[in-house]
C-alpha cells in the first residue's frame, strides 16, 4: 500500500481531538488515509472544568471522556501510549512500546505551568493544569481540614486553614471560587468555624482577571470580597515555602496551602523535538499552522505560537485549539488532495468565567453579562462543544453531573434538577398511565383501526372528514382545536397515501408506549412519546381538554419514574 497517507496526532487535548475529528471525517471513505492519535491517557480531559473537581464540586469522571466514545463511529485508531521521541528526518514516532511512521504530524501536545524560576514553586505549591492536579488538591484541602479540627496549636492551625491562590487569572479566580464555596461543607463536615477559614488571591498585576473587561473584572472582584476573600493585588510571590509565602514587599504569609496559577508555557516535550521554540517553550509556527522547520509537521493548541499582525498572538484558550486544528486539519486534507491551503484567522467570540456554581461574569462579542445569564451561557457554550465531540451520550453525562447528581445545591439553579428525590411515589402514576395508554390501543383496535381509515383527516374526501369529525366530537369530545393547523394539515396530506398504515403504526404505539411506562422500561423515552403523540392529537383536532393529564403526568414520568419497581 504505497499511496497510504499516514497522519499522527499526539496529544488528545482540545486541539488534538478536534483536528482527529474533521480529518476522520474528511477521509472517512478514503482507504488511503490513515489516521492515528496518540496519547498517554484514554480519555479526552476538559480541562477547562478542572477547578470544579478541586474544589469537590464534581466527581472525577465528570471531565473525563473516553476517546472510544468520541471515536467509536470512525476511522481514527486510538493509541494509548507516551511518545518518547520524535525523528523529524525519518518521520517517525517512538513511545514506549512501539515506533509508527508518518508522512503527516499534528503536535498538540498542550501547555504545563510555569513557575518563573520563583524559589520553592515546583516543591511546595500544587498546580491545576491535570486531573492528577485537582485530585491532589481535592485532597489536600479535605486533609488540612481534617488536621485543623485535632490541632491545638493556634498557629499551626491557621496555617493549615489558609489557602492561597497565586494568580488571578480565570484558573485562579474559578479555583477560589469554588473554595468559597466548599468551606461550608467542610466546616460543618469536620466542625471547624467557619469564621477561622481564610482564603485568598495574590496577583503579582494590578487587577485580577486581565483578559476580562474592567467593568467585568470588578464585578468579579466585589462579589469575591462580598464572600469573604481577600484580594493582594501588586504583590508579586518571591519565595514558597511548605508552611510560608513571602512577598516581594516582605510580607509573609502562612499557610499550608498555595495553589500556583500564575501561568502556563508550553508543554516541555516540545524542548527536545528539534523545532524552532520561542522562550515559553511553544512551537513557531507560519500563517497555515505549519512548523517553520517542517512543511509536514502541524501544530496546534497552546503548545504553538504564532503572531497575527503586529501585536495580536495566540492566546492559550479553547477557542484557539479549535481554530488552529481546523486550519492543521483543512491543509493536511489539502495537500493530500492537492488543493489550495487556507490562511489562520482567528475569531474569538469572547470569554467567561465562573466565580463558584451560582455565578459567572462574560463578555460574549461585546455582550457583558453577569451573574445567571452569565452561568447560563457557560452551560451552552460547554453543552455545544460536548455535543461537537460525543453528541447526545455526553450531553446526558454533562447534564447528570452538573445537575441530576449535583449535591448541597452546587448549580446555578440550585438543586431544583437534582434527580435525588425518591421516585416511590410516580409508581401509581407510572401505572396508570400505562394502562391508559394499553386500554386506548386495545379499544381503537376493537373499533375497528386495524379493518379501515378512522382518522378523519386520512378520509376520502373532506365532507366525509368533516361528518367524521363532527360525529366524533358529538359522541366523544369538544376538540381543543376546530380545525388543525394549515402546516399540520399539509404534512398529514403528504402521508394521505399511507393514512391506514399510519393508522395501524398509531394504535402500535399507543400499545407499545403503554407496556414500557408500565413495565419502567425506557420510561423517559416512552413518556416523552406519551407526550409528542398527546400533541399530535390535539393538532389533528381530535383531542379535548381531557387528554392536557395525559401530558402532564408524562412530563412528570419523565423525571426517572422508572427507577422504582422497573426495568
Amino acid at each position: 500500500m504505497e499511496n497510504v497517507r499516514r497522519i499522527a496526532i499526539i496529544g488528545a487535548g482540545y486541539g488534538g481531538v478536534h483536528s482527529a475529528k474533521l480529518l476522520g471525517k474528511k477521509f472517512k471513505k478514503n482507504e488511503n488515509v490513515e489516521i492515528t492519535l496518540i496519547d498517554r491517557n484514554p480519555y479526552h480531559t476538559l480541562m477547562t472544568e478542572l477547578h470544579e473537581i478541586a474544589g469537590g464540586r464534581v466527581d472525577v469522571e465528570s471531565v473525563k471522556v473516553d476517546l472510544k466514545k468520541i471515536f467509536h463511529r470512525s476511522k481514527v485508531k486510538i493509541v494509548t501510549e507516551e511518545v518518547q521521541k520524535i525523528d523529524l528526518k525519518n518521520q517517525s514516532l517512538t513511545t514506549d512500546y512501539n515506533e509508527y511512521s508518518y508522512d503527516y504530524l499534528i503536535i498538540g501536545t498542550g501547555s504545563e505551568p510555569a513557575d518563573f524560576g520563583v524559589p520553592g514553586v515546583k516543591d511546595n505549591a500544587f498546580s491545576l493544569w491535570s486531573l492528577n492536579d485537582a485530585i491532589k488538591i481535592k485532597h489536600h484541602i479535605e486533609n488540612m481540614f481534617k488536621l485543623a479540627s485535632k490541632e491545638r496549636n493556634a498557629k499551626k492551625r491557621q496555617a493549615m486553614l489558609t489557602f492561597a491562590v497565586a494568580g488571578a487569572g480565570f484558573t485562579g479566580i474559578e479555583m477560589i471560587g469554588e473554595l468559597v464555596e466548599w468551606k461550608k461543607k467542610l466546616s460543618l463536615e469536620y466542625n471547624v468555624d467557619e469564621s477561622e477559614v481564610k482564603l485568598l488571591v495574590v496577583e503579582a498585576m494590578g487587577r485580577i482577571l486581565n483578559i476580562l473587561d474592567e467593568e467585568g473584572a470588578k464585578k468579579t472582584f466585589n462579589w469575591l470580597t462580598r464572600h469573604g476573600v481577600e484580594i493582594l493585588t501588586n504583590a508579586p510571590i518571591t519565595q514558597v515555602s511548605t508552611d510560608e509565602v513571602t512577598l516581594k514587599d516582605g510580607r509573609k504569609i502562612s499557610t499550608n496551602t498555595l495553589i500556583w496559577t500564575c501561568g502556563i508555557q508550553g508543554n516541555s516535550f516540545c524542548s527536545n523535538i528539534g523545532l524552532t521554540l520561542t522562550n515559553r517553550c511553544r512551537i513557531n509556527a507560519n500563517e497555515y499552522m505549519q512548523a517553520l522547520d517542517k512543511e509536514n509537521v502541524y501544530v496546534v493548541g497552546d503548545c504553538a505560537w504564532i503572531e497575527e499582525g503586529e501585536s495580536k498572538s495566540l492566546p492559550q484558550i479553547v477557542e484557539a485549539a479549535l481554530q488552529t486544528a481546523e486550519t492543521a486539519a483543512h491543509n493536511i486534507a489539502a495537500d493530500i488532495e492537492k488543493k489550495e491551503k487556507k490562511v489562520f484567522k482567528s475569531s474569538y467570540h469572547g470569554f467567561m468565567v465562573s466565580v463558584g456554581s451560582h455565578y459567572a461574569v462574560a463578555n460574549l462579542n461585546g455582550i457583558k453579562l453577569s451573574g445567571f445569564f452569565a452561568m447560563l451561557m457557560k452551560h451552552i457554550v460547554n453543552l455545544h462543544y460536548l455535543f461537537g465531540v460525543g453528541g447526545f451520550y455526553l450531553i446526558l453525562k454533562y447534564l447528570s453531573h452538573e445537575f441530576f447528581n449535583i449535591e448541597d445545591r452546587r448549580s446555578f439553579v440550585g438543586g431544583h434538577l437534582s434527580a435525588k428525590s425518591s421516585t416511590l411515589w410516580l409508581v401509581v402514576l407510572r401505572l396508570y398511565i400505562g394502562s391508559m395508554w394499553l386500554y386506548e390501543g386495545i379499544k381503537k383496535i376493537n373499533e375497528g383501526w386495524f379493518k379501515e381509515i378512522k382518522v378523519p383527516m386520512f378520509l376520502s374526501d373532506a365532507t366525509s372528514a368533516a361528518s367524521e369529525t363532527a360525529e366524533s366530537a358529538a359522541n366523544a369530545v369538544k376538540p381543543l382545536l376546530e380545525n388543525p393547523p394549515a402546516i399540520f394539515t399539509s404534512f398529514m396530506n403528504i402521508l394521505k397515501p399511507f393514512g391506514f398504515q399510519f393508522q395501524v403504526m398509531i394504535v402500535l404505539a399507543e400499545i407499545g408506549i403503554g407496556l414500557a411506562i408500565i413495565a419502567g422500561l425506557f420510561t423517559f423515552l416512552a413518556s416523552a412519546a406519551s407526550v409528542f403523540l398527546c400533541i399530535n392529537f390535539i393538532l389533528s383536532a381530535m383531542a379535548g381538554i381531557e387528554i392536557l393529564w395525559f401530558i402532564f403526568g408524562g412530563i412528570a414520568l419523565m423525571g426517572g419514574a422508572g427507577r422504582a419497581f422497573g426495568l
